[in-house]
């Protein structure tokens, strides 16, 4: 089966609290947007010429291809972050997507993986337009996740 090629995407974060691993990090998804749709895990490129949008509605159950970073923690007052950049070249709009998650703040999984995003167009030899990039910090009280995506998807669909 051949997969077409998505042509809009967006950037999304949740974090949460659940009474499992597994359900925290089903909240945290919940709470990003993207929690009723089956993610397919995208090995982090942005199509070229694919358009940023607001917000996308996925029906329930959509195979969603995205882009993601995420961590979960059991441990008490441990402060967890996630963050995902995009760092998209003048040429085309062609990017490369990176994502981060770690035990540090918001602020710094954000610089982190900008920087990461910003490496890997230079690998290319391309030309930086511009990097796009969100994080999401989370206090874990007992099992807390942090999560943060980059999803895309169809303009016919919408």
């Amino acid at each position: 089966m051949l997969l077409n090629t998505p042509d809009i995407y967006t950037m999304v974060s949740g974090d949460s609290e659940g009474i499992s691993k597994l359900n925290a990090f089903d909240i945290a998804i919940l709470n990003a947007g993207v929690g009723n749709t089956n993610l397919i895990k995208l090995s982090s490129i942005l199509p070229p010429n694919t358009k940023f949008v607001s917000k996308i509605n996925y029906n329930r159950g959509s195979l969603v291809p995205i882009a993601y970073g995420s961590i979960v923690s059991d441990k008490k007052n441990e402060i967890i972050a996630a963050s995902v950049a995009i760092a998209i070249t003048e040429e085309d709009g062609f990017g490369v997507i990176m994502e981060y998650s770690g035990i540090c703040s918001a602020d710094e999984a954000k610089a982190i993986v900008s920087k990461m995003a910003e490496d890997a167009i230079k690998y290319r030899k391309m030309v930086l337009k511009e990097i796009k990039s969100i994080a999401i910090e989370h206090k874990v009280e007992n099992i807390g996740c942090a999560f943060c995506g980059v999803p895309m998807w169809y303009s016919e669909k919408l």
